[in-house]
């Protein structure tokens, strides 16, 4: 049994649109006609419109949000510990979903279901919304018999991946705020104060002030290149971007973070936390501690700490114990490096992990306070500063309005 989407008409004239299962198009649009609609369009959801015949909708790289995709594995967790077999699972989470794009995709992953393919082989279809991660851990769950469990667990894992983003998020906002405020202001009064009481000063001629003069000239400077200095600026940082996507540049840009003052510290935090939170779920879902070590390696962003931890999988495969492999490598922090070993030596490496996370998270959260502790009287002192060394520019010569007169 196929998906097919459609488009019909109702009897009062409204479009509606959806998507409804059926063994050939034919009998689709007779349950179409059952319920009162007009079939305007029915087309198989491998065979949508834009691509061609018998290409899956993978090719159309369909995306879903961390909300999305955490509330449909919630979901699919709950009716599977339920006991309710795998199609029926997915047909209920089908019908609860109120987007067109999610329901056809939940039901091309229950037709493979229904041909025979396990849960992980329907999902690769769909690269760009169950990642390796994702995947590999669904695959552990089927083949160990806790699927429901395993579901559960990267329900959490995605909900707390997503709590950290939205917690940098809204720590850099209202800085991000402050700076586009005092750069408008500052713009502003150099786009549009200044230049009249420039009017004032030259006519009166006489020497100004040497900060009066910088303004003057910083102002004609704007008025004259301002647009060609930010159109220049955003070239630079397209240009930047483009040449990031070469693999052996990005690494040198990496690398040159990790030896930045300041950005190293919080960049190896967020980094090995990532790794060891993922590390332990992969585990506990009983993933192989080989392909566990590859797949975490590849959720880290750094290349320099990527291929760290590439090096590490190479280690263990030799023989080398995890902890004694990771110290080696000289990129994770000591207290996780112990705590990974106590795990090895009692058997709870899967807790150990996901402390060693919680410790680095709760970390990165004490420094990540404190840096905007700092940071945001800092940005109002110096945009302050600015401010008034506009004003003190434009005050200094009325001040000395009797020279100016002589």
């Amino acid at each position: 049994m196929a998906a097919f989407s459609y488009q019909a008409l109702e009897a009062s004239g409204k479009r509606v649109k959806g998507v409804l299962e059926g063994d050939s198009e034919r009998q689709v649009r007779g349950k179409l006609r059952e319920r009162g609609l007009k079939p305007i369009e029915v087309v198989a959801v491998s065979q949508r419109a834009g691509q061609k015949k018998n290409t899956p909708v993978a090719v159309s790289r369909l995306r879903l949000s961390m909300g999305d995709l955490t509330l449909l594995s919630r979901q699919l967790a709950t009716l599977v510990q339920s006991n309710l077999p795998l199609a029926d699972a997915l047909q209920a989470v089908a019908q609860q979903s109120q987007r067109p794009k999610v329901q056809s995709m939940v039901l091309q992953v229950r037709s493979r279901v229904l041909e025979g393919h396990t849960l992980a082989y329907a999902l690769a279809e769909f690269p760009h919304v169950f990642d390796h991660l994702f995947r590999s851990m669904v695959a552990a769950g089927e083949h160990a018999g806790f699927l429901g469990i395993v579901l559960e667990r990267l329900a959490d894992y995605i909900e707390t991946a997503q709590a950290t983003r939205n917690k940098i998020r809204m720590a850099m906002l209202y800085p991000a705020m402050l700076v586009v405020v005092a750069m408008g202001v500052i713009t502003g009064l150099m786009a549009f104060v200044v230049p009249e009481l420039v009017r004032i000063f030259t006519s009166a001629q006489a020497e100004l002030p040497a900060l009066t003069r910088g303004l003057i000239a910083t102002s004609d400077f704007m008025a004259e290149y301002g647009l060609m200095t930010l159109m220049a600026l955003i070239a630079a940082g397209f240009g930047f971007k483009q040449l990031l996507t070469a693999p052996s540049r990005r690494k040198r840009w990496h690398k040159l973070l990790l030896a930045t003052p300041g950005i190293r510290g919080f960049l190896r935090g967020a980094e090995t936390a990532r790794f060891a939170s993922t590390l332990s779920i992969l585990i506990a879902s009983g993933v192989p501690l080989l392909e566990a070590l590859r797949i975490a390696a590849n959720v880290m962003d750094n290349l320099v700490l990527q291929e760290s931890a590439q090096s590490i999988a190479d280690a263990v495969k030799e023989g080398s114990s995890l902890s004694v492999a990771m110290l080696h490598s000289g990129q994770f922090p000591p207290m996780m490096v112990h705590m990974i070993a106590s795990g090895e030596a009692s058997g709870e490496l899967e807790t150990m992990l996901q402390r060693s996370a919680g410790n680095q998270e709760r970390e990165l959260d004490m420094a990540l306070g404190t840096l905007m502790g700092v940071l945001e009287p800092l940005m109002v002192i110096v945009m302050g500063g600015i401010v008034l060394t506009i004003v003190l520019a434009v005050l200094m010569p009325i001040f000395d309005m009797n020279s100016l007169v002589k």
